[in-house]
């Protein structure tokens, strides 16, 4: 039997500086975090099993398996211990909007020790739902790849600290606006059998700006590759 999660707040302000309504997810029970807003997140009903699998990232950097504090030394092996008498490798990162993004870098990592490519980012959504409406858990499908990545048409997409209230975007070492991130992917991708993306980002970040990044690469149908340290 699912239990409900807390009303999940809004991290992310919308581009017009005006906080958006979020209608509240059910989710399993666990810990408390306040999800970055998307927009193209998808349905992940699987995240509100009693016997999901979900690692959090609370604001201050400390991480918990379900509800279990754990080290990232200690993660790798957990992961790889619970996914291991699986049929399906299903693994989801509830990670705090105001967190710097080197605290979820940390579960990446331990993600690929662990033999697993392919996490998901759960967020919390723009949707047109009354306040306190209860909503299926949406997240993100990413990739989790090395600085190296083996695709032959891969668009590397850079996240960079500017030191003002946006990150400076580059794509493949031109920088580009903000506002023309999409229509610059979909431009590459014309004719592209494959449509990949690598997102090499600076640590010190709010999540909440790499999500950003990530939500909008899906737009466009690109599969997005999280680029985290090691061979």
């Amino acid at each position: 039997m699912n239990h409900l999660f807390e009303a999940c707040l809004v991290a992310l302000t919308l581009t017009t500086g005006m906080a958006p309504s979020v209608a509240a997810q059910a989710m399993e029970k666990g810990i408390s975090v306040e999800l970055p807003v998307t927009i193209n997140a998808v349905p992940m009903p699987d995240a509100d099993r009693e016997d999901s699998l979900i690692v959090s990232v609370t604001d201050n950097g400390s991480l918990y398996f379900g509800i279990d504090p754990i080290s990232p030394a200690a993660l790798a092996e957990r992961v790889k211990s619970s996914l291991s008498n699986r049929a399906e490798k299903n693994l989801y990162i509830k990670a705090d909007a105001r967190t710097t993004y080197v605290n979820v870098v940390k579960v990446l990592v331990a993600v690929r020790k662990a033999g697993l490519e392919a996490p998901n980012l759960l967020t919390a959504q723009r949707d047109l739902a009354e306040p306190g409406t209860l909503v299926p858990p949406k997240g993100l499908e990413v990739l989790v790849g090395p600085p190296s990545y083996s695709g032959s048409e891969a668009t590397v997409v850079q996240v960079l600290n500017s030191g003002q209230r946006r990150p400076t975007l580059k794509i493949n070492h031109e920088q580009i606006p903000w506002a023309t991130l999409q229509s610059t992917l979909r431009q590459r991708f014309q004719n592209r059998n494959e449509k990949v993306v690598l997102v090499k980002t600076a640590g010190i970040l709010p999540y909440a700006d790499v999500v950003d990044v990530i939500d909008i690469c899906r737009l466009t149908g690109a599969k997005v590759v999280l680029v985290t340290p090691g061979p």
